[in-house]
This record gives C-alpha cells, structure tokens and sequence, in this order.
C-alpha cells in the first residue's frame, strides 16, 4: 500500500478539480472531472487485474490478449492498450496531445460499450462540446485536468475502496459548497447521513431504497454503517445490503453510478420521476424494502391534485388525503407505501413539514395528512436539525423516522429530540461533529430522555398541540425562555397570511350578498 490517507487523496483530488479554473470555477465543471476521475480509477483498477493475470501467463501482452478473449476475467473491460503493453493503461489517456476533447469522448464511449453497467454514465457527457461556437472545456484546459489526475496512482494496490469512495465523495461535497441552490439536488450532507444510517441500523442482506437518490450518499452510508457492525462482531463475511435507488436528473444519476462502483459497492439506480412514475414495481404494486432514506427536494409545488388522483398504486390513502400544495408528506406518503409490514424509513423534511397548518382555525390539507400518520401511530419520531447545514437553505431541517412495526412499550408515542445546538460552526456551512453523531443516533435508537435535549411525547399531548410534531414545540434548549427558529416563525407568519387571507374573501363574500 502506498498509504495514501482520506486527507492526502482529498487534497489531491480537489487541487486536480480546480486545475481547470480554481476552486470557483471547479464545481461548474464536475461533469467532466467526476467522470475523469472515474475512469482514472477503473484503469489504474484494470492495470491490476492485468498484472495478477500477466504473472500466472507470463507477460501482459498475453494477459491483454486474454482478458479480450474472455471479458469475466475482469470486473470492467477497458478497450484501452498502450502501445508499448508494460505502460499504464491511463497513459493512453494521458499521452492525448491532438483533439484531446474528441478522443477522450471517444474512448469513454467505447469504455461504456464494452461494460453495459457503464452505459449513461461516463458516455453522457462530450469533452468536445461547444456553447454558441466556443468549447465549454478547451484542449489546454482539458490537458491540465488529465495531468492533474495522472499525479496518484488509484488501484488497487494504492488505495482502498474505502478511502477513495470517501475522496470522491469529498469531492462532491465540495461541489455542493459551490452550487448554490442546485446542491439540494444531489447532496446530503455527510453527517446528516450518518445520523439516519446509525437510526436505521441496516442487518446484512436488507433491501435498502431512497426514492430520490441524489448522488446515492444515503444509500452508500448505510452500507458503511453496516460494515462498521460487522467489524465490531468480527464478521469477515457477511451478505451486503441491496442498495435501490432512483434519481430523476440524468447528470445526477450518473454521478450516484459513479459514487456506488467507486465505493466498491452495487446496488439498482433507475432514472425517472419516482413521483409519478416509480420503477421499482412487484406487478402492478410497488416494490417494498426493509429501510427507505431519503431527502426529497422541500416544499416541491409542483405536484397537484391530479397528481395524486392519477396515481394506481395506492400510495396515497384516502383516509390520509392530499396534502396540498406542498409535496412534503406526499414522499413521505410514497416512502410509506414502499415499506414492507415491518419496515422503517428516515426522510429529511423542511421544519415546516411538521408544524405548518397547526393552531390554525381553517382546515389545512397538510395538517390532515399529518394528523393521519399521528393516529396510525406510524412516526417513531423526529429531530431538529442545526440550522445552516444544508448547501441550498439555511433553515435547519427535521429527520422524520417512520415504523410500520413499533414496539407495543412505544405505541401512540413518539420520540423527540431536538438536535438544534449539536454543531460546530463551519466556513460556509456548519456541521455535525462525530460525537454528536453519534449521541443523537444513540440517544433516539434507546428512547432515552435526556433535559432540553430529547423527550417522549404521548398522543394526547400531540393532539393537544394540534399536531404540531416539531421537537422544537416540546423541548426548549434553554437559550432562551422558549427558542423558536426563525424560519419556523416564518413558516407560521406566512400561514396565518393565507387564513387571513381567505378569511377576507369569505368576508367580502358575504357582505356582497347583504348588499346586493
């Protein structure tokens, strides 16, 4: 092992990402580093099996020769040979000087054609690509990115799985950093997914989905957290989770391809919208799984009421109703359906999802919805994030944790807790430190109540309060007589806007009939 370290390799692979146009410019850029990296690995990868090959045939021109002859021999066949067979695999990458841009599309091309796994993930993009006459990455720029990348060793023999997996997730991290409100799109941030893979606490061989993938952190995290349990048993062998997603956007599910095989891992990621059209199906009904996770993009308004009613897998109860103009309880309402009868699921939620329409005189379809999974007792519990740890909001988030199967000691209970104060400030988001991490999960798993930190709630309270189900309406952190976050003040003002509202029409409605 070279003992390349998670520090020294995320250094390297982000100064190797800002080698086109510095770190501003880098994360506009991450459809053509991503897949770069991608493949400098699966060569460097390749060059390994090459070798192991060579020494029992006795050169790496016959290894070539029969690893064409017979693809299974490797885990991925790259139609690259250098011309001299003892260089790198990469070096025929490396050594383009001439229409850099139009022969690197093409041998990622043929690399996707020979490998059906890699089909839409490291073809999609074209290195020759222009925008209104003018090459969106040029050849000059596009030599620095490739030598940049050359500059470490990635096989097998270099880094482990592991510790690259964690450098490339590193790297899209720091893509998030730079996104702007588009990061919500295909990153979580790391410790949010620890928190829920440790809650979900997966056992070897669970069916594990995320309805809306991103870039497939949720899913690789509970795979770690369960190989992180296996090594405290001391299980050397043990069956992996089986990993589904699905992700709406092309870029990002290539990019949670990516980041699943360069974990070492496998698993099922589909592209298509999951809300009106899942693929993972039994027949005509949905697939169910062990553990679903997922952050769904908040307060999505583009779903409507046809929406639901055109839906023919029953995933919105009648009894629950439509939940508005908000799609919030709607995934969860999905999630729900794509449980098996003894399933749970983590979502992570606006704070608004648990609170809006509460207090309220008028009747507020999304309160309903809530109401409904309250008296089906289905919501274990909740937490209160930190505020300023997601890349596209500052407001603090909620972990909503579903149980098909609770335990009859917890029925018509929930757990709270209120995570509000359990971060350290960061530049430009703060973050959740491992000890923190691992108290919340802790302290939620054991249902233990600890002051101003974590409280169990019976229904009557629930109902009581109208259900409101925000931990911070139970559990007051003690920075002041009651804390109550600014953007869920808002949410509240901007709630009893829309009563006043509809109060005033109903108003001048019937004063309209008094004088007509």
């Amino acid at each position: 092992m070279s003992g390349l370290t998670d520090k020294s390799l995320e250094s390297w692979i982000w100064d190797a990402a800002c080698s086109i146009r510095g770190a501003k410019d880098a994360p506009k850029y991450k459809e053509f580093i991503l897949p770069l990296i991608f493949t400098k690995r699966l060569c460097d990868v390749f060059d390994d099996e090459i070798n192991r090959i060579a020494q029992e045939v006795g050169s790496r021109t016959k290894a070539f020769k029969l690893v064409k002859h017979d693809k299974k021999l490797v885990r991925f066949f790259l139609p690259l040979e250098p011309k001299n067979p003892d260089d790198a695999v990469w070096s025929v990458i490396r050594t383009l000087s001439d229409k850099i841009g139009e022969q690197l599309t093409t041998h990622l091309r043929a690399i996707a054609d020979a490998n059906p796994l890699l089909k839409g993930i490291i073809d999609r993009i074209d290195f020759n690509a222009t925008t209104h006459g003018q090459r969106d990455i040029d050849d000059a720029r596009l030599s620095n990115l490739i030598e940049a990348i050359s500059a470490k060793r990635l096989g097998l023999n270099d880094v482990e799985p592991d510790i690259i997996g964690r450098s490339y997730e590193y790297l899209i991290r720091k893509f998030a950093e730079g996104s702007g409100q588009s990061a919500g799109e295909f990153y979580t941030p790391t410790e949010v997914g620890f928190v829920i893979a440790h809650i979900m606490d997966p056992e070897p061989g669970m069916d594990i989905y995320d309805p809306c993938c991103g870039s497939a952190g949720l899913l690789i995290k509970c795979e770690l957290v369960l190989q992180e349990k296996m090594d405290l048993r001391s299980k050397k062998t043990f069956a992996p989770a089986r990993l589904y997603g699905q992700e709406n956007e092309p870029g990002t599910w290539a990019m949670a391809n990516m980041n699943m095989i360069i974990h070492d891992m496998e698993g099922e990621i589909q592209i298509g919208d999951t809300f009106r059209n899942p693929k993972f199906r039994q027949g005509n009904r949905l697939q169910t799984f062990d553990r679903a996770v997922a952050n769904p993009m908040w307060n999505q308004t583009e779903f409507k009421e046809k929406d639901y009613d055109a839906d023919e897998l029953d995933r919105f109860p009648k009894g629950a109703g439509f939940p508005g103009g908000k799609a919030d309880w709607g995934w969860v309402q999905h999630i729900l359906a794509s449980l098996k009868p003894d399933g749970r699921a983590a979502v992570v939620l606006d704070t608004g999802a648990a609170s809006r329409g509460s207090g309220n005189a008028n009747t507020n379809k999304e309160k309903e919805v809530r109401r409904w999974f309250v008296e089906e007792d289905l919501i274990e519990g909740v937490i209160y994030l930190p505020e300023n740890l997601f890349y596209n909001t500052t407001a603090p988030g909620i972990i909503l944790v579903l149980n098909r199967a609770k335990p009859k000691e917890r029925e018509d209970k929930l757990f709270l807790l209120n995570a509000s104060r359990e971060f350290t400030k960061g530049d430009p988001k703060n973050y959740i430190p491992d000890d923190a991490i691992r108290r919340i999960a802790d302290t939620f798993s054991a249902w233990k109540e600890v002051e101003k930190y974590s409280r169990i709630v019976g229904y009557e309270e629930i109902a009581k309060n109208d259900f409101n189900i925000s931990p911070s309406r139970y559990i007051h952190t003690g920075e002041a007589d009651e804390y109550r976050p600014i953007a869920e003040i808002v949410e509240e003002l901007e709630a009893l806007e829309d009563e006043a509202r509809a109060t005033d029409a109903a108003l001048k409605t019937i004063l309209g009939r008094l004088m007509a």
